[in-house]
């Protein structure tokens, strides 16, 4: 640790979360801090994802930290654009930017339990060492492909949504879109009246609710900035109500019931041919899959040029995609919108702990950390967005700014001459049991989703309310660490 008593603190990734831990850190006095960035911006999800219409569907006044309202929000469900530029502005306001080592990709990180230290390895080379390192990694990095034959034979255009190609121009083309999950609700309304023909391939057809979405009048931009409560009731209101759907999450079938009838009802004022219809009508209680937002969907795959597939895929072929009943859909162009890999926490980062001890055999069965944040056997490591803290309903910055809380109090403890602190594995274990026991009774476990790994353990979702998370993490107890102090 430096002479003057202040660890240095080393934060990867520049999302929401890496940008708010470094504030929280600033906010207490904090300055040895370094966020290392694989990219030339920050951003996050927000800068990778730019396919057509990528945007939020979590309003706006509740998807922004606390303390940075932004009352001149255009819409309520902002676009990636307007979000990627808060998060700009916001780490420029509080001083985060400069602290920023972009185009540098972590490759490993092992500590040094003599020194209390992690030493980072980069792509670029470059080594950084620091006492405490916080990887903001987030759970929506990487794409996932499917694992389909003859992927690499298709001679066309082909790419993932989360990596569009802008230099493939739909306008009057066959085009073939995989998948029909949140990123596909969003862009396949905008490229449909453009191309030529659109075969969309879904697998499991996806609750959808209306998107209550608004422009917001300059009137409405001039009262929020003058009456900052009233965008701050908004965003009590949007908390609330995802409060009360997460109960129906957890296991409340009366409400589950109602999301599953406002969607059929959507169904029925918006698709009029019943095989159709009955091709969009999910078979699984809603939640255990991700609900999703849209009013200009449905009208979209009931277009005159819109063909849904229901089959099963069993190739990609040069010229399209062949179904398992023989028939190829001739495609000019294919887009993967198959998700990300939500599972693999921190890959592909190589990651020992004490011993040597790596991160990804003790994450062998599912990965898991205490209060989503500390591993035991890895000290003074805090996860941002880790294990079992993503959320049904509800925004993730608002689990984001309780972890940073959480973690500041522990940089602290580490300033006042602590080496390093690591959580006890029986603590450990027993709220991984408590978790993985209160996931087990709810609509997570009834299906196969991005929620759950192979083998069927939620390692994704938080088990209960927002609020409960709140004040679980208000104050850390060192109690649950064993504190080596050197």
């Amino acid at each position: 640790m430096p002479a003057n008593g202040a660890p240095s603190v080393l934060i990867i990734g520049t999302g929401f979360g890496g940008i708010g831990m470094a504030i929280e850190l600033r906010r207490a006095g904090f300055r040895d801090i370094v966020l290392l960035e694989k990219a030339a911006d920050i951003g996050g999800v927000w800068r990778e994802n730019t396919y057509p219409g990528a945007g939020c569907d979590i309003p706006s006044p509740y998807y922004s930290y606390s303390y940075e309202p932004k009352p001149d929000w255009p819409m309520r469900f902002s676009l990636r654009a307007d979000i990627q530029e808060y998060l700009r502005r916001t780490a420029d306001k509080y001083g985060v930017t400069g602290l920023i080592r972009f185009n540098t990709e972590v490759t490993a990180a092992a500590f040094d339990a003599d020194r209390g230290l992690w030493r980072v390895e980069t792509a670029t080379g470059a080594t950084y060492e620091a006492n405490v390192l916080i990887p903001a990694v987030g759970q929506l990095s990487r794409p996932a492909w499917p694992n389909l034959a003859g992927r690499e034979r298709f001679t066309g255009p082909a790419f993932h949504s989360a990596e569009w190609d802008h230099g493939t121009d739909l306008t009057g083309k066959r085009v073939a879109v995989i998948g029909t999950g949140a990123s596909a609700i969003q862009f396949v309304p905008l490229i449909q009246p453009k191309v030529a023909r659109l075969t969309l391939f879904q697998r499991t057809a996806p609750y959808i609710v209306p998107k209550t979405d608004t422009v917001y009048r300059p009137w409405q931009h001039a009262m929020y900035r003058r009456l900052p409560r009233t965008q701050l009731a908004e965003r009590a209101f949007f908390w609330g109500l995802c409060e009360f759907a997460t109960v129906g999450l957890k296991g409340n079938r009366a409400i589950t019931k109602a999301v599953e009838w406002l969607s059929a009802a959507l169904r029925a004022r918006q698709i009029k041919d019943r095989e159709l219809r009955a091709k969009l009508t999910p078979d699984h209680p809603a939640g255990c899959k991700r609900v999703l937002f849209a009013s200009n969907y449905y009208p979209a795959v009931a277009a005159p040029n819109v063909r849904l597939e229901t089959g099963r895929i069993a190739e990609i072929t040069p010229g399209g995609v062949r179904t398992g009943d023989g028939v190829e859909h001739p495609a000019d162009v294919i887009i993967y919108a198959t998700g990300f890999r939500t599972t693999e926490f921190l890959g592909p980062m190589k990651v020992l702990g004490l011993a040597g001890r790596d991160l990804r055999e003790y994450w062998s069965d599912g990965a898991r950390a205490y209060l989503g944040m500390s591993v035991p056997g890895f000290p003074n490591m805090f996860l941002m967005y880790g294990p079992n803290t993503n959320l049904g309903c509800g925004s993730i910055i608002y689990m984001l700014e309780r972890q940073a809380r959480y973690i500041r109090q522990a940089v602290e403890h580490i300033a006042a001459g602590t080496s390093y602190v690591d959580v006890r594995p029986e603590v450990a274990d027993h709220f991984d049991a408590e978790v993985q026991r209160r996931l087990a009774r709810s609509v997570w476990s009834m299906c196969r989703s991005w929620y759950r790994e192979d083998g069927g353990r939620v390692s994704t979702n938080w088990p209960g309310l927002v609020s409960e998370y709140d004040r679980r993490t208000k104050t850390l107890d060192l109690a649950d660490y064993q504190v080596v102090v050197r």
